[in-house]
């Protein structure tokens, strides 16, 4: 499969909370955490649970750089 993403973070599942609707996943990458918001049928279609590895791919129109 090919995929138009360019922005790949590899990464291992530290939580993930499950809602009514929706599932917050927070991912550790490294030294950070990222934390994504997708729907609660996604995650549990998945089966994400903490300790999965697993690899993010962000597209975004709006990404802010502080130095």
């Amino acid at each position: 499969m090919q995929i138009s993403v360019r922005n790949k973070l590899a990464g291992t599942v530290k939580e993930v909370r499950l809602g009514a609707v929706m599932a917050e996943i927070i991912i550790q990458v490294g030294d950070n955490q990222v934390v994504s918001a997708i729907t609660k049928d996604a995650a549990e279609d998945l089966a994400l649970k903490a300790g999965d590895k697993v690899t993010m791919l962000v597209k975004s129109t709006s990404v802010m750089i502080q130095k």
